[in-house]
């Protein structure tokens, strides 16, 4: 329905901001939300440059009061976008970061969510969204606390989608490859706010990049906002399409992978780090 109201997280920077903007231009009924008020202001003046409508709020998710104050909106559907990307191998992650990596990609947008799933479950009507992740169906080294926190969405997701069926809730989820936005190049200088010895970590941050080539974050557009719509009614979309057997082969591995198998070596995922430029662009 054009009347829908959509509340996006996450809107100051990359995909939220994509998600906002393109839907005001559709003439959608957007409140885009941005985790601080030095946000708000950047999206307030993009938008008038634009000539786009909405409305822009601060919202950290991960603050009870924040929460409590959007849930006074009236909205149809709600995007969970917000997230952080804490780089870094899970024998090295300080524990405030890895608290922080589920705090805003798991514990805040649940929390969040409860709130306007019992205001759509009590109407019978509703979307949510949870803009999840490729890495959240397959791993790689030095993102394995933000894929944990991504494999916890999806498992909030598939829940969530469960528990509403009855209320006539949609639940579905945006699952990304890696897209260069900045959000996978920033994942990898984290270490830099450390606060721990460097000298007792395993791997020296300086000398390893993002593993991935990345892709033209203008692509993922038309899938995601038709999922935000309603327009798609799968309820996982992986961008790029082309990924989906990626990901289920890497699914597939685990399966047949042995505890002892190329012991002593180095993954290529780990060399691929090592060899690859940060920002590199994946091939047309």
């Amino acid at each position: 329905m054009d009347t829908e109201k959509i509340l996006i997280t996450g809107a100051g920077t990359g995909f939220g901001r994509m998600f906002a903007l393109e839907l005001a231009r559709m003439g959608k009924d957007v409140i885009a939300t941005t985790e601080v008020l030095s946000q708000v202001s950047s999206l307030e003046n993009e938008a008038e440059e634009k000539g786009l409508s909405m409305r822009i709020e601060k919202l950290d998710v991960t603050d009870p009061g924040d929460r409590e104050k959007a849930w006074e909106w009236d909205i149809d559907v709600l995007v969970n976008n917000a997230a952080v990307k804490e780089g870094g191998s899970l024998v090295d992650i300080p524990e405030e970061n890895l608290h922080n990596q589920f705090d805003v990609n798991v514990t805040g947008p649940v929390l969040l969510t409860q709130g306007f799933a019992k205001k759509m479950a009590e109407r019978k009507s509703g979307r949510i969204v949870f803009v999840s992740s490729v890495s959240g169906m397959m791993t790689n080294p030095f993102s394995g606390p933000y894929s944990a926190s991504k494999f916890a969405t999806e498992a909030v997701a598939s829940t969530l989608a469960q528990e509403l069926q009855e209320f006539n809730v949609e639940v579905a989820t945006i699952n990304p490859g890696p897209y260069l936005t900045g959000f996978n190049d920033r994942e990898m200088e984290t270490w830099k706010s450390w606060q721990d010895d460097p000298a007792q970590r395993l791997f020296d941050y300086e000398k390893v990049a993002f593993p991935f080539e990345q892709y033209d974050p203008a692509e993922i557009l038309e899938p995601s906002i038709k999922v935000i719509l309603g327009e798609t009614k799968a309820y996982r979309t992986v961008i790029p399409e082309d990924m989906v057997e990626q990901v289920k082969q890497a699914q597939q591995q685990l399966w047949d992978k042995k505890t002892d198998e190329a012991l002593g070596q180095r993954h290529q995922m780990v060399q691929k780090a090592y060899d690859l430029k940060p920002r590199t662009k994946a091939e047309e």
